[in-house]
């Protein structure tokens, strides 16, 4: 048999992604360097480089960016109170957050103004969360285990779900189920709500897993969605190894395995995916196979500030 390369689709860029990029790229073509973005734009050492070079300066904080300069919030998302901070410091925000992620924070805001105790599930230290977190903490807390979702304690207070955008149906499941359990009925978003480019992502590797021994997930180690499909690459029964895309890949982690698949992280881009195929076809992986579960057709509006430009 052939060596060959299964190649999963959907992989790479997201529209949320996609979206946050255009959007540092416009302002730098528009206005010049430099662009402060707070937080890395995506999760991804490969891109947040590209865009260093072009001008954009990437902070841990508003209070590193001088007044009356452009502020660019990261797809992650921020709590009220860092918008505020930019509005005391005289900062033009300019907003890349994926409409997703604006979306649970709108719900947690719903959920909590309408007196349920809200059940966040999620990663407590991941910036994603602790920006939703951000909406209404007096009513908030995050869930990040079954284990957890047993002690939870609601003061009698209805219970509302919500989590991470970069968690599937299957990763927060058996935590919800524990919520529901405990609570018995849930108030939750509907089904659209999750994330598709999680689900998406991780229903292709599963796939994947159907026939290759070893899976390469491009992705940078900051990143908790290409971190998750090495998770779910292992326990569809397959090995697997989370590489940058750039640097070169090992005989002693490819040389046993006739069939690999490959994907990448929702903040993959795709020229990786490109540059690790040609590795392989240097190692007699000439046959790249492309296994499709789904189709996106997902654009997501720019903001006003960057649209026209």
């Amino acid at each position: 048999m052939s060596k060959r390369v299964l190649l999963a689709a959907p992989r790479s860029f997201c529209a949320g992604v996609d979206r946050a990029i255009e959007i540092v790229e416009r302002l730098l073509a528009e206005h010049g360097p430099p662009i402060y973005v707070r937080h890395q734009i995506v999760h991804n050492d490969h891109v947040v480089r590209r865009l260093e070079l072009l001008g954009a300066v990437f902070v841990d904080d508003e209070a590193e960016i001088p007044a009356g300069e452009i502020c660019v919030l990261s797809a992650h998302g921020v709590a009220p109170a860092v918008r505020e901070s930019c509005e005391r410091r005289g900062l033009r925000v300019v907003d890349a957050v994926c409409p997703l992620v604006s979306k649970v924070h709108a719900e947690a805001r719903r959920y909590a103004d309408s007196g349920h105790l809200v059940a966040l599930v999620g990663h407590a230290d991941h910036v994603e969360v602790i920006g939703t977190h951000g909406e209404r903490p007096e009513s908030t807390v995050v869930v990040e285990s079954p284990e957890e979702a047993a002690q939870l304690e609601s003061a009698g207070r209805p219970v509302a779900v919500i989590s991470q955008t970069t968690l599937s149906l299957d990763d927060v499941r058996s935590t919800v189920d524990a919520l529901e359990k405990r609570f018995g009925t849930l108030t939750r978003p509907g089904a659209d709500d999750i994330c598709y480019a999680t689900q998406n992502r991780q229903d292709a590797v599963k796939r994947l897993a159907e026939e290759a021994t070893l899976i390469l997930v491009i992705g940078s180690e900051t990143s908790s969605n290409a971190q998750r499909l090495v998770e779910v690459a292992r326990l569809a029964g397959a090995e697997a190894v989370l590489i940058d895309g750039e640097s070169e890949l090992g005989d002693e982690v490819v040389s046993r395995h006739e069939v690999i698949g490959l994907t990448a992280g929702a903040s993959t881009p795709g020229e990786l995916v490109d540059a690790t195929i040609e590795q392989l076809g240097t190692r007699g992986y000439d046959e790249v196979i492309e296994i499709t579960v789904a189709r996106e057709d997902v654009h997501f509006r720019l903001p006003r500030e960057v649209a026209s430009a």
